[in-house]
């Protein structure tokens, strides 16, 4: 296997200034390597969250970020990012990013950043789990396995390729689903090495386009977990919709290279739709973010086998 590094994440979110043609600001940005058609959703959320902070420039911080994805972005090429600036107050500022790559327009979100302000505080509460260093990484999880629709690259990016280490609780659902059908799991991440400098970005900033970017890739996860599917399904195919994000309160300095727990919750699945809603915590309980996210998830036929299982019975 190649050697694991968080490399990849900061390649997504370094950023080369553009000429504007239809609003303020423009970046380019270029997808990264995976085994799949179509290009890791969390690439373009990280991309048009570091373009959008690149845009405020009187310290106000990103809270809020809401997308859709309208179309698959190639791998390996560049998306064009356009900032318009709708609004700066005095406490909040307001940007709106659209992505296009090939002339199509494939991305759009509306960012909101804010001064901050004296007021109380309010924690979520750390689910109680276990830590990070007696569950199995990917790479270990994975070791000996095999099935499905996993390929050898499928099983290098799970492995290496994704820039953070993720283990699950109660387990993967990679070539199955390991644990229980429940609405319900959580995933130990930390990159794999300290995260580098990021050119036009604080490391306050980058931290957050990290929450950003690693969010995506099983927030879908205790929906299939539910439903009884996992990755390496024949037939299974999933793709982002749209996607939500809160940022509550800046990452302490150097939290983004330790561990953060993503505890994760299936909300609804019906008509090839699933949702799926994540909170981000410090190992001390810290809450730092909220996500919410829409994807499409479909199975040929899973809909008729769904229902021969629970006419017989099965679980």
């Amino acid at each position: 296997m190649t050697d694991t590094t968080s490399e990849t994440f900061t390649a997504a979110v370094t950023l080369t200034p553009a000429a504007p043609v239809r609003f303020d600001l423009a970046f380019t940005a270029v997808t990264q390597p995976c085994p799949w058609p179509k290009a890791y959703g969390g690439d373009l959320v990280a991309q048009a969250a570091a373009a959008a902070m690149r845009s405020v420039e009187d310290g106000k911080t990103l809270h809020s970020m809401h997308s859709y994805f309208m179309r698959p972005a190639e791998i390996g090429k560049e998306v064009h990012y356009e900032v318009e600036l709708l609004r700066d107050g005095r406490g909040y500022a307001t940007r709106q990013v659209r992505g296009h790559q090939n002339g199509k327009e494939l991305y759009v979100c509306l960012a909101n950043f804010a001064a901050g302000e004296p007021g109380a505080s309010h924690h979520g509460e750390l689910p109680d789990l276990p830590g990070p260093e007696g569950l199995p990484s990917s790479a270990e999880y994975l070791a000996d396995r095999s099935g499905g629709t996993m390929t050898a690259a499928s099983k290098e990016y799970w492995s290496t390729g994704r820039s953070f280490d993720m283990r699950h609780v109660p387990g993967p659902v990679y070539l199955g689903v390991e644990g229980a059908r429940v609405p319900h799991q959580a995933v130990w991440v930390r990159p794999f090495d300290a995260l580098r400098p990021v050119e036009g970005l604080t490391d306050a900033q980058r931290d957050t386009a990290a929450l950003a970017y690693v969010c995506d890739y099983t927030i879908l996860e205790p929906v299939l977990r539910v439903l009884g599917l996992h990755w390496a399904q024949q037939g299974l195919v999933t793709a982002s919709l749209d996607h939500a994000m809160w940022f509550h309160r800046a990452l302490p300095p150097g939290a983004a290279d330790g561990w953060l727990l993503y505890a994760q919750q299936a909300g609804a699945a019906e008509a090839g739709r699933g949702l799926g809603s994540g909170r981000f915590f410090t190992p001390d309980g810290t809450h730092l973010a909220t996500v919410v996210q829409e994807g499409m998830i479909r199975v040929p036929g899973a809909d008729r086998a769904d229902r021969a299982d629970r006419a017989a019975g099965r679980p």
